[in-house]
């Protein structure tokens, strides 16, 4: 209805600019507003201010702050990946599915519906970690440098240190080869150092010195077997976790 009228009155009329079109417009809805109704007393603006306005809430003190919605896995380092950024969630959830709202200026994480982290929302490239959600036996992580995890690789083996060395060096960022280094660390207190040092030397042998490739070594004993002969005879496979023997099919 009130397109129509507002139509009706204009359409004889030429307008030269939006703003020109917009002005007419407005004083017609004052017009249309302020006349009384046919029916019952009063008009559209005094039925508006005596009962619409008396129920009206100030607005929000901010603006609504459109947010993206993903599901991200804790890693081992208790965080979560935002936009190329990594974000702490507390260290009970590593592993687990969670779900991640991220705003222009905040990353909030929920587990189950509950809201478990909360983190000002950061340029891509680097940490954000909430010491809170690191247990008291890995707070001594969060000092973790380049060089106290080569220094660390240096203890262990020559091989090692050169993964973690790949690891550091390789990506655009030291932080980012970190989860993958705090893996090995868990590695070689899982298998024992003398064998993640055998696994980084078949990893490098094999050309694929990555944690998940190491751990798959030490899952499958494959740091137990001879190294792969650099010498081996044409179209003679390497044993690797992802060469299947003959046993596999019987």
């Amino acid at each position: 209805m009130v397109e129509r009228w507002i139509l009706a009155r204009l359409r004889h009329h030429t307008f030269l600019s939006l703003d020109q079109l917009n002005a007419a417009i407005a004083k017609l809805l004052v017009e249309l507003n302020e006349r009384p109704f046919q029916k019952l007393p009063g008009s559209r603006q005094s039925a508006f201010e005596s009962l619409d306005r008396l129920a009206l809430k100030p607005l929000p003190a901010s603006a609504y702050d459109y947010a993206e919605w993903k599901q991200a896995k804790a890693g081992i380092d208790y965080h979560v990946e935002v936009g190329h950024h990594y974000y702490s969630v507390p260290h009970r959830l590593v592993g687990q599915r969670l779900d991640v709202r991220a705003s222009t200026a905040l990353v909030e994480v929920f587990h189950k519906g509950t809201r478990v982290a909360s983190h000002p929302r950061k340029p891509k490239g680097g940490f954000t970690t909430n010491p809170e959600h690191m247990p008291k036996s890995h707070q001594r992580h969060q000092s973790w440098t380049p060089g106290r995890f080569m220094n660390w690789a240096a203890d262990i083996g020559p091989c090692t240190l050169e993964v973690v060395k790949r690891q550091l060096t390789e990506r655009p960022h030291p932080e980012h080869g970190y989860r993958a280094c705090l893996g090995l660390l868990n590695l070689a207190k899982r298998f024992t150092r003398p064998r993640l040092e055998d696994a980084c030397e078949r990893a490098l042998a094999l050309g694929s010195p990555s944690y998940r490739s190491i751990h798959s070594i030490l899952d499958h004993g494959l740091d137990r077997q001879p190294q792969p002969s650099a010498t081996a005879e044409p179209g003679e496979l390497p044993v690797h976790a992802n060469v299947r023997g003959p046993g596999y099919y019987h």
